[in-house]
């Protein structure tokens, strides 16, 4: 692996522990989410991340809410644990900066449309027969080949294309987006993953490889099990809204203070328990739900019954954690602003603070070599003359490059 970085300090300068990852570096010279949020997940746990954004910058940065210095808040959500570059790909000179940033590489992560990189021979056999260890990681909608091959993507064009769109929603009504942009998130994870088994097979053999992952594979692969029941009786399922294809209860109910409760029984045994804690165990002995499969059959039924009983009751988040302590899936439908304000959620460390931003917390949670937050995002072009210099560039050859266009200098 390469040298990368040695160990840092956080942004509130204390030390932190060499990343699992650490050693490895990385150049992302994608854009939006997929690509930046694999990037982020490997930053995240110790590699050396160098982002090179074109000279407009990436195009998040003026998307919604704006932070000072272009930074939005959607572009920093996914850029934190990166230095920040600025070099014109679409020039020969920006070009020869990123073979000479290669050269010290493990990972480059892409997400240009098919045939772009080609076209400025930057292709991948070409590549891995220069640099033969390096990881290439390509990221596209449909993939290179086929029908739809090489075509532009989006996160909400996925979701309708891949029959997402078309499963969210309530019977009776229209099809709905995922709110949150889950083809894109599954996408960067499914990269984050790629490379890590590149990484993993590379050291046996001493060669990487390329990595293809593409937003259609990632929405489809996401499809259970709608998919599995498909499979199995040819029929095309139906909009359930909160409702589950296999197990009965599973809805959201209104209790007698106007919350919204998530309740369901995944088994007979948490069924029979739902029904002691409404105080209706004959419920549980009723011939028409004494199974899952009655429950399904007799699913409308259920439902109203038990519409009426937790009608009844007043949820707060202690009767929640007795539901769920007694072994019964249930949960208040909670807002946004009251989930990153959770107890639990602050002490799993989710919601963080890196430099002046907030964002959210590392999932993966290693014991030896955790991973931490290390540097902010930051505008666009800050670190080019550093990572340069690295790479061996002299002062007034960066100069120079500046002087042409081809690398982007910070704003002051």
């Amino acid at each position: 692996m390469s040298r990368g970085c040695p160990p840092g300090t956080s942004t509130a300068g204390a030390p932190v522990a060499a990343g699992a990852l650490a050693g490895v570096r990385v150049v992302d010279v994608s854009r939006v989410l997929a690509g930046p949020y694999a990037a982020q997940l490997l930053g995240d746990h110790g590699a050396d991340v160098i982002k090179v954004e074109p000279p407009a910058g990436d195009g998040t940065r003026a998307w919604g809410q704006t932070y000072p210095e272009n930074i939005s808040a959607y572009y920093a959500g996914l850029n934190r644990n990166k230095r920040h570059t600025s070099v014109d790909l679409a020039t020969s000179g920006g070009r020869e900066v990123l073979l000479r940033m290669l050269e010290h590489a493990d990972v480059l992560i892409e997400n240009f449309k098919p045939g772009t990189m080609e076209r400025w021979g930057l292709d991948a056999e070409d590549l891995l027969s220069r640099f033969p260890r390096l990881i290439y990681c390509r990221i596209s909608a449909f993939g290179a080949e086929g029908p739809m091959g090489g075509l532009p993507g989006y996160d909400a064009v996925m979701q309708a294309y891949a029959g997402i769109m078309h499963l969210n929603g309530e019977q009776g009504r229209g099809p709905l987006r995922v709110p949150m942009p889950i083809t894109d998130l599954t996408t960067g994870l499914h990269a984050f993953s790629g490379i890590l088994l590149a990484l993993y097979e590379r050291a046996a053999s001493d060669l990487g490889q390329v990595v293809e992952v593409s937003l259609l594979d990632s929405a489809v692969s996401l499809l259970h099990p709608a998919a599995a029941a498909y499979f199995l009786d040819g029929q095309r399922p139906r909009r359930l809204g909160a409702a589950h294809p296999s197990i009965s209860p599973s809805d959201i109910f209104r209790t007698a203070d106007g919350h919204e409760v998530y309740v369901a029984a995944g088994t007979d045994h948490q069924f029979r328990l739902l029904c002691e804690f409404l105080d209706a165990p004959e419920l549980a002995q009723d011939a028409r739900f004494r199974t899952n499969h009655d429950r399904l059959e007799h699913n409308a039924e259920l439902t109203d019954l038990l519409a009426k009983l937790i009608a009844d009751l007043a949820a707060d988040d202690a009767m929640v954690r007795r539901m769920i302590a007694e072994g019964i899936p249930a949960s208040v439908v909670r807002p946004l602003d009251e989930v990153l304000d959770d107890a639990q959620v602050r002490l799993n460390g989710m919601v963080q603070t890196v430099g002046e931003f907030q964002v959210l917390g590392i999932p993966a949670k290693l014991g030896r070599t955790p991973g931490s937050l290390r540097t902010p995002p930051a505008r666009q072009g800050r670190d080019t003359r550093e990572v340069l210099l690295e790479m061996g560039l002299t002062d007034a050859q960066i100069d120079d490059l500046i002087a042409q266009g081809i690398v982007k200098p910070p704003a002051p």
